[in-house]
């Protein structure tokens, strides 16, 4: 039998600490084979479509398609569905709407960074960014960071952070929206852009010691949310170190000398089992470039399916 779930069950069945503890679990298992494919707009536009692919041995297959159009203003930036295939036999299990899918998966995959990285008694999450993955990330870093008391929201068009700082209601915690981001950036115990920037946002010069600095939106070449000062001040760590390439960040510190290959200290694979130690004191800052990977769709698919049974 095929599993359908739209936007509204993808949410209701994958509340932000339960899917982040299967993640962590499922990163203690080899990781599956996975791909993407990103085609950018041919016409030039700032747009994007793209074709991710994970397999588990004897276990599942996932296959996520989804479209990036971040002029959208009546419909969704990020369209799409994620499948998932019975990986000893082939046949289908699930199909999900990709957008959803995707808002779930990427704000835990940030959660779960924090977890194992930013300070336990961090109070102010900073959010860069304010369209459709910023109240998960909200949520997600809420979740497994219950110390924080203080969220801010910047975007680039201040009404759009005022409105989604409106929208944002969590019992025990103040939202605000504010205008100035390099004074936010350094007042905040964690910050976690999830933009489309070309040029870099965070100035790592502001960055506080102890701070956490979460990277989500770039995930091409030509994206970036921090400058090499930031890579270059802090203990940097990534979900996966396929994929690298994709990097705007990460691309520019090697290419620049801010960064190299050994300096990149560990993935999550590595993070979870204990094979590379995250933070190291209370004084250090770390980074977590987020790059997502079709992996994380399968493991949030699997999690989704199990939860509706």
């Amino acid at each position: 039998m095929v599993l359908f779930a739209d936007a509204d069950t993808v949410h209701a069945h994958l509340p932000y600490p339960e899917l982040v503890a299967a993640l962590r679990r499922a990163h203690l298992d080899p990781s599956p084979e996975f791909a993407a494919v990103v085609t950018g707009d041919p016409t030039g536009a700032p747009n994007s479509f793209l074709a991710l692919t994970a397999w588990q041995p004897n276990d599942m297959i996932a296959a996520k398609l989804v479209s990036v159009f971040p002029g959208n203003r009546t419909r969704p930036s990020v369209q799409g569905l994620v499948v998932l295939f019975d990986g000893a036999e082939g046949s289908v299990r699930l199909v999900a709407d990709g957008a959803a899918m995707t808002f779930r998966k990427t704000a835990a995959d940030s959660a779960l960074g924090a977890a194992l990285l930013a300070r336990e008694d961090a109070e102010v999450l900073l959010v860069v960014g304010a369209g459709g993955l910023a109240p998960h990330v909200i949520a997600a870093h809420i979740g497994v960071r219950p110390s924080l008391r203080t969220v801010l929201v910047w975007n680039r068009t201040p009404a759009r952070a005022a409105a989604l700082a409106a929208a944002v209601t969590v019992p025990g915690v103040h939202v605000e929206a504010v205008s100035d981001l390099d004074e936010s950036v350094a007042r905040a115990d964690i910050v976690s852009c999830v933009t489309m920037s070309t040029e870099p946002l965070v100035r790592g010069e502001l960055l506080r010691p102890g701070t956490h600095l979460d990277l989500v939106g770039s995930f091409t070449p030509a994206m970036r949310e921090a400058d090499d000062e930031a890579l270059r001040r802090a203990a940097v760590f990534v979900d996966t170190r396929t994929g690298l390439e994709r990097s705007g960040e990460i691309q520019h510190a090697l290419a620049s000398g801010a960064l190299s290959p050994a300096d990149i200290r560990g993935d999550l694979f590595q993070l979870c089992a204990g094979q590379v130690p995250g933070r190291t004191g209370p004084e250090e800052i770390t980074l977590y470039k987020n790059l997502g990977g079709a992996h994380l769709d399968l493991y949030t698919a699997r999690q989704l399916l199990r939860s509706l049974g």
